[in-house]
């Protein structure tokens, strides 16, 4: 059995390889890992006045985006605060 080269897939490919193959953990790591390495976008902290707005439209984008078919979406994050 010939090796799987995960480096050369494409994200949208490495995605659909391991959707395809769930029994593959080496694929699900290789996916992990691709996705940890994406850098994070705050969107906005609890202390923002427009916090409400700014996840929703988050949210929009995100799901605007799946629907276009687009993979390469950066992770979101909301920004952590002190009491945590």
């Amino acid at each position: 059995m010939s090796r799987i080269n995960y480096d050369a897939m494409s994200d949208p490919e490495l995605k659909q390889y391991f959707l395809k193959h769930r029994g593959d953990r080496a694929a699900f790591q290789a996916y992990l890992e691709r996705i940890n390495q994406r850098p994070l976008r705050i969107i906005a902290s609890p202390e923002d006045p427009d916090f409400d707005e700014k996840v929703q439209a988050a949210i929009r984008q995100k799901l605007e985006a799946g629907r276009s078919g687009s993979s390469e979406q950066p992770n979101t994050t909301l920004e952590p605060t002190d009491q945590e």
